[in-house]
């Protein structure tokens, strides 16, 4: 099965289509979370994933926020904005689907899926080998997928050693799975590692393949929404250079 991996859309739905037209035919999708927060397009963004089939999703922070499940000031002032333009602007039909959703991690097959972390599903960032190797004691699946950091990478944990590596994936680069794995497929709408092009990966159940993929999308269009939307021109500027 042939299964496409998304997280922190961050209501750029521009990002989104790029992926979902780079990405091709699969036959599920799953979502890590944060739909919404920070771009310009909570509703386009929320229909588009309502719209995909054999879908799995659960909810990030921002998404929280948005449904009234966490307070705005939990967020630094810039991402507030952003997060009461959405709570201001979401349509009901599109609230109503994501306070359907849960933030609890979910197990598919050999995968456990968490935006945060499995051992924090919806604040922590996994970022380091330290925090790796506490969370490896969080899930029993071979593997586990999440979002948050905005960062392509994987971290694998020796059993031998009790070791924990970590490395940026690359592009196109298809990665043999072996137990056991941390695997963040990066940010579709607001990529943090230097690299502004729309981040997923494509992820095949029995070839037990992870494949770190990246769309081009046209950067300066969602800036241009960002910016007459009002909000946080941090926003508009780091969409374009990968921070």
């Amino acid at each position: 099965m042939r299964v496409l991996i998304i997280s922190d859309i961050h209501a750029n739905y521009t990002a989104l289509e790029a992926v979902l037209k780079d990405a091709g035919q699969v036959d599920e999708t799953w979502c890590l979370g944060d739909l919404v927060g920070y771009g310009p397009d909570p509703n386009a963004t929320v229909e588009e994933i309502r719209d995909i089939p054999n879908l799995t999703c659960i909810l990030g922070n921002h998404d929280m926020a948005v449904i009234g499940k966490m307070p705005l000031e939990a967020f630094n002032g810039e991402a507030r904005r952003s997060l009461a333009y959405h709570e201001k602007v979401i349509s009901a039909s599109n609230m109503s689907f994501m306070r359907s959703l849960s933030a609890n991690v979910k197990v598919r097959g050999e995968a456990t899926l968490a935006h945060g972390s499995p051992r924090d599903p919806l604040w922590e960032y996994i970022i380091n080998g330290l925090t790796a190797r506490l969370n490896f004691d969080h899930f029993d699946t071979p593997w586990c997928f999440v979002g948050h950091s905005h960062v392509q990478c994987i971290f694998a944990l020796n059993e031998q050693n009790d070791r924990v590596t970590l490395d940026q994936t690359q592009p196109d680069h298809t990665i043999n799975l072996h137990p056991r794995l941390i695997l963040n497929p990066g940010s579709v709408g607001q990529p943090r590692d230097r690299n502004p092009k729309a981040a997923y990966a494509i992820y095949d159940t029995e070839a037990r393949t992870w494949t770190p993929r990246r769309a081009e999308y046209n950067i300066v269009e969602v800036q241009d929404r960002i910016r007459a939307a009002g909000l946080p021109e941090k926003h508009a500027v780091r969409i374009a250079e990968g921070w």
